[in-house]
């Protein structure tokens, strides 16, 4: 007998792809009404972001603007990025009500766990961003201006820079989530991941100077927690079962059947 995920009930492409075209209304929807609500603070979420580097400027020197419409449109385009981050939780609620139905119940256990931990390492890779690595490589920067040169920021410019390390820094602590999920469907096993710990480690830095600007606190803000979350993930990895390497996980399986129609 084929199994069959939980509460599966047959249903036509239409109705799968109305279900789609809804939880995405959903998900635009939610970004544009946390938009809404940030538009009239869209000023101060930019002088927020932009702390980092003001504290760091000269004495007496400004952030400029070299656009006659960039003081409206960044501090609009920063908010947008802003409600889209904060939406993530929502849109990936909907993603897993997408799917939800079509996993078994020993699926489902280990699938909440990760994406509650997607959501917050995401969160925590930014904040770790602003409140470390901001500091350490805009004060760099500001130390190393040569004699002469007035340190000047246009504020597109910087809103460019530092959303390229949010994401880049948001992404990179998702490592211990691409880890453990990796060993759980069986593409690779913890062994494995031990045998090749030296190349990782060569790569997080090479990863490192590719995201990050070219110099080496930076990379190394990067790299380093990088390699930490994949020992974290090897370490998680180490605690979980490969999927259906236990009879508990067959047994789900056939639970999740509908029940026999009589004839």
């Amino acid at each position: 007998m084929s199994e069959i995920p939980e509460n599966d009930q047959p249903m036509p492409l239409v109705s799968h792809l109305t279900e789609l075209r809804t939880r995405l209304l959903r998900c635009v929807a939610a970004i544009f009404l946390i938009f809404a609500g940030l538009f009239s603070f869209a000023q101060q979420i930019y002088t927020l972001v932009s702390a980092p580097l003001r504290e760091h400027l000269p004495a007496n020197a400004t952030m400029i603007a070299t656009d006659v419409a960039s003081p409206f449109l960044t501090p609009f385009k920063l908010t947008m990025i802003v409600s889209l981050f904060l939406a993530i939780p929502l849109i990936l609620q909907q993603i897993w009500g997408f799917i939800a139905p079509g996993l078994y119940r020993h699926e489902k256990r280990i699938a909440i766990p990760l994406l509650v931990s997607s959501i917050i390492l995401f969160y925590a890779g930014m904040a770790f961003a602003y409140f470390l690595v901001f500091p350490l490589i805009f004060g760099f920067f500001a130390s190393a201006t040569p004699d002469g040169v007035a340190m000047m920021t246009d504020i597109s410019s910087y809103l460019d820079f530092v959303m390229t390390l949010f994401f880049a820094f948001g992404v990179a602590f998702e490592i211990p989530v691409a880890v453990v999920l990796l060993v759980w469907i069986g593409v690779v096993d913890v062994k494995y991941l031990k045998k090749i710990r030296p190349y990782v480690i060569i790569g997080c830095f090479v990863v490192g100077m590719i995201l990050t600007p070219p110099d080496i606190f930076s990379q190394t803000l990067l790299a380093v927690p990088m390699w930490l979350l994949f020992e974290i993930g090897v370490l998680f990895g180490g605690l979980i079962r490969k999927r259906g390497d236990h009879p508990q996980d067959a047994a789900d399986d056939h639970n999740d059947q509908p029940p026999a129609t009589q004839p």
